[in-house]
C-alpha cells in the first residue's frame, strides 16, 4: 500500500486504489476513531461535489463512521468551504469532503476538516494513515447501541447561503451589476446563483446542470474561455468562474480578460491597506505567484511572505505571521476575517464589494498590477523522483535562471494532486519564457514523461 495523503487529502481515479469503497470505509473508521476525544455523542459532517462516484464513497464513509459509534451529518452537494462552515457551525468533530476539486470527473478525493473547520493537520493525517495501513482500525468495533446514526441536514444549503451573504458589506448591494457565473457543473451550481442574485445582481449562469460526468469539462476556473466570450456577448460587468468544489475562483473583467488569483490578491490588498484592515500590512503568496504581484506590492508598500504551494500551507503561514489575506495564483484566496479556508464565492464578493464601493470597472481595478510574461507547461509523468535527481535538469534550470537574471525566474515542481510536473518560467518577453520553458519541459519528458 502506498501513501494515502497528498498535498490536499486523498485523491485518485475513482474505484481504483486509493479511491475505493474499501479505503473510504477504513478512512471513515479511522477518522471517527481519532475524533472520539471527549465524552458524549460525536458527529462528523459529510459533503460532496457532483461526481458520479460521490454516491459510492459517501455511503462507504458513512458506514465506516457509524461503525465506530460516531454519527454522520449528510449535507449532499455543497462547496468545500460550505462543509468547513457547517462543521464549525454545528460544532462537529470533523468534516469530510468528497471531491477531486478541479480534476476530471473520473477522479475523486477525500479532504478532511478538523474541529472548527480547519484542514486536518499533518499529524492527524499521519495517524489516520497509520491506522488504515496497519489494519489496526479493523480491531476496534463498538457494538449494540454504541454504533452511530446518519442524519441528513436539509437546510445546509440555506445556512451556507446566509453565511456567504454575511461576508458582503451590509450597506452595499449588487444592484445594477450583470454577472455571468460559470459553476463548472460542480458544487456551486445551486448556491452561487442564489447568493449573487439575492444580493441584487442580474445573473446569467453557465454550466449549472451537473450530470455526474460533466464536472470541470471544458468549463470552470480551469477553462474560462467560454465565460470570457459570454461576458462580452451580453455586456456583463464581470464573469466569475469556480472550480468543481468551489474553493477557488477566477474573474473575467468587462472586456473579457481573465484575471488570476494574483490580480485578486493585489486588488484586495490595496483596498484593505487603504481601509487599515490589512493585518501586518502584508499578505501570503506562493512561489507560483507572478513576479508582477511582487512588484505591485512593493510599489504599494505592502510586504509579502511565501508559503509552499497549497492552500493549507498558505493558511499555516498566514497564522504564523498574523496575516489575514493570502492565496495562490490559481484562485485559492483566503480571507481569514470571513472564513477559515479558501472560498470562491466569498472571494468574488470581496472583489465585487470593491467595484461597488469605488464605482470602478474590474478592468481598471486590475491595473494595480501588470502580469509578467509567463509560460506554464504541465508535463504528464510516470513517476516523481526528486527534481534535483533528474539528470541534467538542475543544470538546465541554472542556465535558464542565469539568462533571465533579475528580469525573471524559473520554477519546476510536481503537482501534489496529479501525475504532473509543472514547469514555470517568467521573463521579460513571451518568446524567451516559452523557449526556456519548452527546453526544460522537453528534458522532463525525455527523463520521466509518459507517452502522449
Amino acid at each position: 500500500m502506498g501513501k494515502l495523503f497528498g498535498t490536499d487529502g486523498i485523491r485518485g481515479v475513482a474505484n481504483t486504489w486509493p479511491m475505493t469503497a474499501e479505503t473510504a470505509l477504513a478512512v471513515g473508521r479511522a477518522t471517527a476513531h481519532i475524533c472520539r476525544q471527549h465524552e458524549g455523542r460525536h458527529r462528523i459532517v459529510i459533503g460532496k461535489d457532483t461526481r458520479l462516484s460521490g454516491y459510492m464513497l459517501e455511503n462507504a464513509l458513512t458506514a465506516g463512521i457509524c461503525s465506530m459509534g460516531v454519527d454522520v451529518l449528510l449535507v449532499g452537494p455543497l462547496p468545500t468551504p460550505g462543509i468547513a462552515f457547517i462543521t464549525e457551525s454545528m460544532r462537529a468533530d470533523a468534516g469530510i469532503v468528497i471531491s477531486a476539486s478541479h480534476n476530471p470527473f473520473q477522479d475523486n478525493g477525500i479532504k478532511i476538516f478538523a474541529r472548527g473547520g480547519i484542514k486536518l493537520s499533518d499529524a492527524m493525517e499521519a495517524e489516520i494513515e497509520a491506522l488504515v495501513s496497519s489494519g489496526r482500525i479493523n480491531d476496534i468495533r463498538p457494538t449494540a447501541d454504541h454504533v452511530g446514526k446518519a442524519f441528513r441536514i436539509e437546510d445546509a444549503l440555506g445556512r451556507y447561503i446566509v453565511f456567504c451573504k454575511n461576508a458582503f458589506p451590509r450597506d452595499l448591494s449588487l444592484d445594477g451589476l450583470h454577472l455571468v457565473l460559470d459553476c463548472a457543473n460542480g458544487a456551486t451550481y445551486k448556491v452561487a446563483p442564489i447568493v449573487f442574485s439575492e444580493l441584487g445582481a442580474r445573473v446569467t449562469t453557465l454550466h449549472h446542470t451537473p450530470d455526474g460526468t460533466n464536472i470541470n469539462r471544458r468549463c470552470g476556473s480551469q477553462h474560462p474561455e467560454e465565460l470570457a466570450r459570454k461576458v462580452v456577448e451580453v455586456g456583463a460587468h464581470a464573469g466569475l468562474a469556480f472550480d468543481g468544489d468551489g474553493d477557488r475562483m477566477i474573474a473575467v473583467d468587462e472586456k473579457g480578460q481573465a484575471l488570476t488569483g494574483d490580480h485578486v490578491l493585489a486588488i484586495c490588498a490595496q483596498d484593505m491597506q487603504a481601509r487599515g484592515i490589512l493585518a501586518g500590512n502584508q499578505l501570503v503568496c506562493t512561489p507560483m505567484s507572478n513576479i508582477g504581484l511582487r512588484m505591485a506590492l512593493k510599489g504599494l508598500g505592502i510586504g509579502y511572505c511565501e508559503a509552499n504551494v497549497g492552500d493549507r500551507n498558505v493558511l499555516v503561514k498566514m497564522r504564523d505571521v498574523g496575516a489575514n489575506l493570502g492565496g495562490e495564483q490559481s484562485g485559492h484566496i483566503l480571507f481569514l476575517d470571513h472564513h477559515s479556508t479558501g472560498d470562491g464565492i466569498i472571494s468574488c464578493l470581496q472583489v465585487l464589494a470593491i467595484m461597488q464601493q469605488t464605482q470602478t470597472p474590474l478592468s481598471r481595478l486590475a491595473d494595480v498590477m501588470q502580469i509578467a510574461p509567463q509560460a506554464l507547461i504541465n508535463v504528464p509523468v510516470a513517476e516523481k523522483p526528486p527534481i534535483d535527481s533528474i539528470a541534467g535538469l538542475q543544470a538546465a534550470i541554472r542556465k535558464g535562471a542565469d539568462e533571465l537574471a533579475d528580469a525573471g525566474r524559473v520554477f519546476v515542481r510536481y503537482s501534489g494532486t496529479e501525475p504532473i510536473c509543472r514547469v514555470m518560467v517568467e521573463g521579460p518577453t513571451i518568446a524567451m519564457t516559452e523557449r526556456i520553458a519548452n527546453t526544460l519541459a522537453d528534458l522532463v519528458r525525455a527523463r520521466i514523461g509518459t507517452a502522449p
